[in-house]
């Protein structure tokens, strides 16, 4: 279409999770508390790693940033969404639009790259104990977490380049509860098959580089502690089950959407609410419940600030 015979699509409508007055009602009491429980429980652990200067130590500083990256990752959608489950019509302009898809990469993608150093952390001191301080020092885990949101905005801001300046001239109906990229660049008024790869390989590229280095890390974490003593094998086990764990959930999801990424299945839906909504609220629980040093401070501080 010439592009100078379109008039630009100034707002989408979502159309939710679902259209049934009941379940939305419940959903918005459902979501609440859930929102309520992200916000406090990654907000106690930063507190927490803070308040601690036992702590002050490059897994923690770690653990930490992702909660921080968690409560964003919990906050670009879901309070929108909550507000959308009773009012009507769902609607969000072509900024805010913009906005959800680069905030969703740019978290998303940060996470990744921070899953990966809290990976590369666990390898050095499992199977460098002897050097652990010398490698992991404060300057190497500073750009390990800075360098997470650095890849984080620079994913995003590739993924936004051939998104924004789009020929959008309607239809703007995005069948979803947030502005999700596989769906909005479907709506253009233009051929978007190259759009659409270039999205695919970014995406797929940064998913995949990333899921791999952390299967590698993992995998030779295991090997090297085998050879060596059951007693730190078990040990070995019970840190990585929760790294595991949290890979695990985020990646599952992420695999699953891109996997058929301009299919509109009614599962995606179940899955982005999994990654942007459940994600974030399991690992502030799987961090602390099976890590007794957390669990440990947090009982001091609230002995400390109760009484």
């Amino acid at each position: 279409m010439d592009q100078q015979n379109y008039s630009r699509v100034a707002e989408f409508v979502l159309l939710g999770l679902c259209s049934s007055w009941e379940l939305q009602y419940i959903f918005f009491m459902l979501f609440n508390f859930l929102y309520i429980a992200i916000v406090l429980g990654n907000l106690l652990i930063i507190f927490t790693v803070i308040s601690e200067p036992a702590l002050h130590t490059p897994m923690y500083i770690m653990l930490s940033n992702l909660s921080v990256l968690d409560v964003f990752l919990g906050s670009y959608a879901t309070p929108k969404m909550i507000h959308d489950f009773i009012h009507e019509p769902k609607i969000i302009s072509f900024e805010g639009c913009m906005a959800q898809i680069f905030l969703l990469h740019v978290f998303a993608g940060g996470e990744m790259v921070l899953l990966v150093a809290m990976a590369y952390d666990r390898y050095v001191a499992i199977c460098k104990p002897l050097h652990y301080v010398i490698i992991m020092n404060s300057c190497k885990c500073t750009g390990l977490v800075v360098g997470s949101w650095v890849i984080g905005v620079i994913h995003s801001l590739s993924q936004l380049a051939f998104t924004v300046n789009l020929p959008f001239c309607g239809p703007n109906i995005v069948d979803s509860y947030y502005c999700d990229l596989t769906l909005v660049i479907k709506l253009a008024c233009t051929d978007t098959y190259i759009p659409e790869v270039l999205m695919l390989l970014d995406s797929g590229l940064m998913g995949m580089t990333s899921f791999l280095l952390l299967l590698i890390s993992y995998t030779v974490i295991l090997v090297t502690v085998r050879q060596r003593s059951s007693a730190g094998m078990a040990k070995a086990r019970s840190t990585l089950t929760a790294h595991i764990t949290v890979v695990t959930l985020f990646f599952g999801p992420c695999i699953f959407i891109y996997a058929w990424p301009f299919s509109n299945l009614p599962v995606d839906k179940v899955f982005s609410v999994f990654s942007t909504v459940f994600t974030p609220i399991l690992n502030p629980l799987i961090y602390t419940l099976r890590n007794k040093e957390m669990k440990s401070t947090i009982y001091k501080l609230k002995v400390r600030y109760v009484r």
